[in-house]
C-alpha cells in the first residue's frame, strides 16, 4: 500500500505496528467523511457501538464544536444489543419489533445495567415487548437530542454510525428535531471515509 490512515480508539496502537501515514481522531474523521458526501451538513449525530458523538461542522468539514458520551454504553449500539437480548429479540429484528408498538413504555434508566433490570421488570408486569422496544429507542433519541442541543442543531443533520441503519431511530430523530434526517447507505464507514480523505488531502 502507498497510504494508510488510522482512526478510532485503536489508532495509536495501530500506528505503532504498521507504516501509518496519518493518525486522525474519530471526531475529525466523521466531520470529513460526512461533509464529503453531504457538503451542506452542519450537524452530525454519530451513534456507534461504544459511544455517541454530537458534532457541529462548518464548510468543508471544519470542526466547530462537539460533545461526546464515552463514559458508559448508555444510548450506544452496545446498549441496543443488550436491550434486544433482554427482550429475547435478535438485533436485526429490533426495529421491526418497535414498529408494532401502540403504547411505547417510558424507560427511566439509561445505565445499561439498571435499564436491563427495568426491562425485565416491565416484562414480568406484562408490558408488551414491542412497547418496551419502542420506549428504549425513544429514550436513546431523547438523550441524543439533548446532546445535539449542546452543540447547536442546524440543517442539514446527518445521522452516522451503525445505529443509523435502524430506520425507527432515524424517524424518531426527525420527529424530535422537526425536519428530515440524512443518512448514508453505509453510515458505519463514514469515519473510515473521512480518514481516507484526510490522508489524500
Amino acid at each position: 500500500y502507498d497510504l494508510i490512515a488510522a482512526t478510532g480508539y485503536g489508532r495509536h496502537l495501530f500506528a505503532e505496528h504498521f507504516r501509518c501515514n496519518q493518525v486522525i481522531s474519530e471526531i475529525k474523521a466523521f466531520a470529513l467523511g460526512v461533509s464529503h458526501l453531504f457538503p451542506q451538513c452542519r450537524t452530525i449525530l454519530d451513534i456507534g457501538g461504544q459511544d455517541t458523538k454530537a458534532i457541529s461542522i462548518g464548510a468543508n468539514g471544519a470542526l466547530r464544536k462537539f460533545e461526546m458520551n464515552d463514559r458508559c454504553a448508555a444510548g450506544t449500539g452496545r446498549f441496543l444489543e443488550i436491550m434486544a437480548m433482554a427482550l429475547h429479540c435478535p438485533l436485526v429484528d429490533f426495529s421491526n419489533l418497535a414498529k408494532q408498538s401502540t403504547n411505547p413504555q417510558k424507560i427511566n434508566n439509561m445505565c445499561t445495567v439498571f435499564a436491563e433490570s427495568e426491562v425485565i421488570s416491565m416484562l414480568a408486569k406484562g408490558a408488551k415487548r414491542e412497547d418496551i422496544a419502542a420506549g428504549i429507542m425513544q429514550s436513546i433519541i431523547l438523550r441524543s437530542v439533548s446532546q445535539l442541543r449542546r452543540v447547536g442543531i442546524e440543517k442539514e443533520l446527518v445521522f452516522a454510525g451503525g445505529v443509523a441503519l435502524n430506520r425507527v431511530m432515524v424517524d424518531l430523530l426527525g420527529e424530535q428535531v422537526g425536519f428530515n434526517i440524512l443518512t448514508a447507505p453505509d453510515p458505519q464507514i463514514l469515519g473510515a471515509l473521512g480518514a481516507a480523505r484526510a490522508n489524500l488531502g
